[in-house]
């Protein structure tokens, strides 16, 4: 039996709704910890508590590190035995996708990544000495982790289309820097001194009355 993707819709009412079989569902969430999920065997005494709070929806992270251990090879044990579980408590998911980045760092990017260096460029301070974060304008980096982020996709739909035990994805986390307000990497510099786009500038103007003060001063 086909059933429709989760989906976000708006009422007869005006008010947006979640979706799961084109009927509103009311997500009642509780958040892990950041690493909460990292294996099956640190989870297995949480699932009874999360049931017991009586949730219906669990947000957790699936990190690029699990996912592709070693370049081009994706392990998918842990993502299997998480949907696994949820489904025996009768529980829904949403993953929080810890890529390159979370929260202004990049803790859970695969060690083959963040040990190459020249292939993916580190952000810089003010002084140019590197930190521990990789650049956000490296191209190498976008097709690589683009390619995990598929491959993950791609999985949840083989395995998960008729339950649909995962809601969403969140496809980024809190992507930034700490310590600095911006990346002072050769790149990031050139593009920071570019004329700011004139399709951007356009938007401004015309919603100014709807975009943060902070943002427009």
């Amino acid at each position: 039996m086909a059933h429709d993707l989760p989906k976000l819709a708006t009422n007869e009412y005006g008010v947006k709704q979640l979706l799961l079989d084109n009927q509103p569902y009311v997500m009642l969430a509780g958040e892990l910890m950041n690493s909460s999920a990292s294996t099956l065997e640190s989870m297995a005494l949480k699932w009874q508590h999360l049931k017991d709070l009586n949730l219906n929806t669990v947000l957790l992270a699936v990190t690029w590190e699990q996912l592709e251990p070693e370049e081009g090879q994706y392990d998918f044990a842990i993502v299997d035995g998480l949907i696994k579980e949820a489904r025996k408590y009768d529980l829904k998911l949403v993953f929080l996708w810890f890529g390159s980045w979370k929260n202004g760092t990049s803790g859970y990017a695969p060690y083959w990544v963040m040990k190459d260096t020249k292939r993916f460029p580190r952000m810089r301070d003010e002084k140019g000495q590197n930190l521990p974060y990789l650049a956000n304008f490296t191209s190498a980096l976008t097709n690589i982790e683009s390619k995990a982020f598929y491959k993950l996709m791609d999985h949840i739909r083989q395995i998960d289309s008729e339950e649909q035990t995962v809601l969403m994805v969140q496809v980024e986390n809190e992507v930034g820097i700490l310590g600095d307000s911006r990346d002072r990497s050769i790149m990031a510099e050139t593009l920071f001194k570019k004329d700011v786009p004139e399709q951007l500038i356009k938007y401004i103007v015309k919603n100014e009355k709807r975009i943060l003060p902070e943002i427009i001063e």
